[in-house]
């Protein structure tokens, strides 16, 4: 069982890492390729996609627009398993040009799901921006809000 979700959890990754490549290569085809058909993915202005044609084809407009020449970090906080098929991975994420930016500024929730081809592919997708500034403000004011990652 524990050498089973060691392979999970590096395929999960892996769909991760090869979501990144594909933004480096801005490659709207292959990072598609990587939701199931019909997947569903919230930008952090609200923007809700539905179907891998839908993000495909945003994609390809934002790599030659808004994203273009951007490369994308993503650093995978945790990675639960809810069942032996299904995935959920929170992590931060940002898109940036030139030098990998200090702190990341988003936050980015990713389910998984293990698909009848036995691929892991991503079926749902949201991405939330941060507000660092609100956050330390909430913090000093209630310092119970502060998550036990932060203390």
């Amino acid at each position: 069982m524990q050498g089973q979700q060691e392979q999970d959890i590096a395929a999960v990754k892996a769909v991760v890492a090869d979501l990144i490549a594909a933004w480096g290569r801005h490659d709207a085809e292959a990072y598609g390729a990587l939701f199931t058909q019909d997947a569903t993915y919230t930008t952090y202005v609200g923007t809700f996609y539905q179907g891998r044609r839908d993000i495909v084809e945003s994609h390809r407009t934002l790599f030659a627009k808004f994203l273009k020449d951007t490369q994308l970090a993503d650093e995978i906080l945790d990675i639960r398993f809810y069942g032996p098929d299904v995935a959920v991975v929170n992590g931060r994420g940002d898109t940036y040009k030139g030098r990998l930016p200090r702190k990341l500024s988003k936050v980015q929730t990713y389910t998984l799901i293990r698909e009848n081809d036995g691929r892991w592919r991503i079926a749902a997708f949201h991405n939330t921006q941060r507000k660092p500034l609100l956050e330390a403000m909430s913090y000093k004011v209630a310092p119970g809000l502060i998550p036990a990652a932060e203390r």
